[in-house]
């Protein structure tokens, strides 16, 4: 569906992507929403752990750190992966390679619901060594989406429009983020941690049966809608790698250090440091999410509208990012200073919020640095960002054995600081286009 680039002639074919020959570029809000609930279900399979983490720790005899060491499995494999989900991306389009993914997602969560039982291992050692992998293995059948996703708003979107649309896509993190702790934590303390994680798998089996059913409607179009053919450079021979590029890369790589910190370790730092119950943890855990569902999407739609307005290309993009970063800083050093674990919870809830609103910025800058080659321009940048959130679930706890929670939050928001520092030397600039 959509563009599907032929490498080896140059030329782009535009599909029709639903019965009657309706091309994806004139139905672009449809699929940014699709787009929307792909990645809404790809982080509701990455982030169930965080919640029945706190039964499976108990159930298991896995401490903090051990935890720690399994946030970091998936986004090893997750970072390791970005740049080839990229290249895919760019080579067979958006659709294809996120329904393969979300069936992966579901059948590599469906295993890890199985942990401790038959062939999975029973002992907590092996079960343990089992639960690594199978994070580690999500973690590459989860690297498509927002590459993906990228690829598929650069070509089905109008580049003044693509804040905002990557701003719905991203919305997702606080979609994800919002609905896991308050639905699992119910489930889990009703019928148990593997009924739960099980039941996360779900919307990804519905936007896998979407995705595949849009694909067969797709192609049975085609033959008979002639596909048309038009030619467009060839972009391999562009480089991705200019400074602003580059400076992009860090900056993101910082973002997720702290952004990875707020989403994995939200619940059980209300659990285990700010002593909530595992349900009223549950509820509070839905707030950063909450308010991200609406940070994330007017992030991207602000941006938008300064870089339309007199502000242009450079600072219009620049601001929003700026702006997050530093609030999020704020934030993180009031709630990790405050005595009062009401306001910890607020304080922290505006941290996720702030820092996860620069998002669709940052995509749309890659797109308008990366151009044509948005999928791998995404995997590159989005792998720099998992290198920090691969760094910060297991060094946080550790800084915080060592330091105290207090300090290592303060880490953080000094590494926010400086993440919005690099955006001066980053300069996006956005061609001339229609202002559709």
């Amino acid at each position: 569906m959509g563009y599907d680039e032929d490498r080896q002639s140059g030329r782009v074919a535009i599909e029709p992507a639903i019965p009657g020959g309706t091309s994806a570029a004139k139905t672009p809000w449809g699929l940014v929403v699709l787009l929307f609930f792909t990645a809404a279900a790809s982080y509701l399979c990455r982030v169930n752990i965080s919640v029945v983490g706190a039964l499976m720790m108990r159930d298991l005899g896995f401490s903090q750190i051990d935890m720690g060491r399994l946030f970091s499995a998936f986004l090893l494999g997750y970072a390791l992966f970005q740049i080839p989900a990229g290249v895919s991306a760019d080579r067979w389009g958006a659709g294809r390679v996120l329904g393969f993914a979300a069936i992966a997602w579901v059948l590599v969560v469906a295993c890890m619901a199985a942990l401790g039982w038959g062939p999975l291992g029973t002992g907590v050692v092996s079960a343990y060594s089992v639960l690594i992998g199978l994070r580690f293995v999500l973690g590459i059948s989860e690297s498509p989406t927002f590459p993906a996703a990228a690829q598929g708003v650069a070509r089905w979107v109008p580049p003044i429009r693509q804040g905002f649309a990557n701003g719905i896509v991203m919305g997702a993190i606080g979609a994800g983020s919002a609905v896991s702790p308050a639905v699992l934590s119910r489930v889990m303390v009703r019928w148990g941690w593997r009924v739960a994680m099980r039941s996360s798998a779900l919307p990804a089996l519905i936007v896998a049966c979407i995705w595949m059913t849009m694909r067969r409607t797709a192609w049975n179009a085609a033959k008979t809608h002639p596909v048309v053919e038009t030619p467009v450079p060839h972009p391999a021979g562009k480089s991705l790698w200019s400074r602003s590029f580059i400076l992009l890369t860090v900056s993101y790589t910082l973002e997720g250090y702290v952004a990875y910190i707020l989403i994995f370790w939200f619940y059980l730092y209300l659990v285990d440091v700010r002593h909530f119950d595992l349900l009223r943890a549950g509820n509070l855990s839905s707030l950063p999410g909450a308010l991200s569902i609406i940070s994330i999407p007017l992030g991207g739609f602000i941006s938008d509208r300064l870089v339309a307005g007199p502000m242009g290309s450079r600072w219009g993009r620049r601001a929003i990012p700026i702006i997050g970063f530093c609030f999020s800083a704020i934030f993180l050093v009031l709630g990790a200073g405050t005595a009062s674990a009401g306001a910890a919870v607020v304080y922290l809830a505006l941290a996720t919020a702030s820092i996860l609103s620069v998002e669709a910025p940052f995509w749309a800058t890659m797109m308008e640095v990366a151009e044509t080659r948005s999928g791998t321009g995404g995997g590159v940048m989005n792998c720099g960002c998992n290198i920090g959130g691969v760094i910060s679930p297991v060094l946080t706890p550790m800084l915080a054995a060592y330091m105290g929670w207090k300090n290592a939050l303060y880490v953080a928001a000094a590494l926010a600081f400086l993440g919005a520092g690099l955006w001066l030397g980053i300069s996006p600039s956005l061609p001339d286009h229609p202002q559709t």
